[in-house]
């Protein structure tokens, strides 16, 4: 602490230049060192199932598959995408279970899917679930809570 004595009395200040240099140089070290900072949780992305596994789907399911040249089938069947809607109307008018599946190939777009997805919307799909090629759908349903 400095003291001044002047004219008009003893005059006190701090000087803060060491207390910024201290400051300045913890920044710097900080700076450094958080980059450095491994992590310990590692990132897990879940995995496709097995191709081998038998799929046990339940007769009464709705599956829309999309396969990367763009074709699209019902359940196995192939389906064009303009009568797609008025097929799925058809299906969900009929029915109490407005539950589906849209099994999209990895390497589409995600807007190629999304106008699937659309369509099912706007055909009375309550529950959609979107799965991977590799997925089956008894995944999906664990997902969801079941149908």
């Amino acid at each position: 602490m400095g003291m001044m004595v002047g004219k008009k009395g003893v005059k006190h200040d701090i000087n803060i230049t060491p207390y910024i240099d201290i400051l300045l140089v913890l920044l710097i070290i900080f700076m450094v060192a958080a980059p450095l900072k491994h992590h310990d949780q590692e990132i897990r992305v879940p995995k496709p199932a097995p191709q081998n596994q038998p799929k046990d789907t339940k007769p009464d399911m709705i599956i829309v598959d999309v396969d990367s040249d763009h074709t699209v089938r019902l359940n196995l069947q192939p389906v064009e995408v303009d009568k797609l809607g008025d097929t799925l109307f058809r299906i969900f008018s009929a029915r109490s279970n407005k539950n589906m599946f849209i099994r999209g190939d990895a390497g589409l777009p995600y807007g190629d899917v999304f106008k699937i997805l659309d369509i099912a919307k706007r055909s009375g799909a309550l529950d959609i679930a979107l799965l991977d090629k590799g997925e089956g759908a008894s995944s999906a349903n664990t997902a969801k809570g079941g149908p």
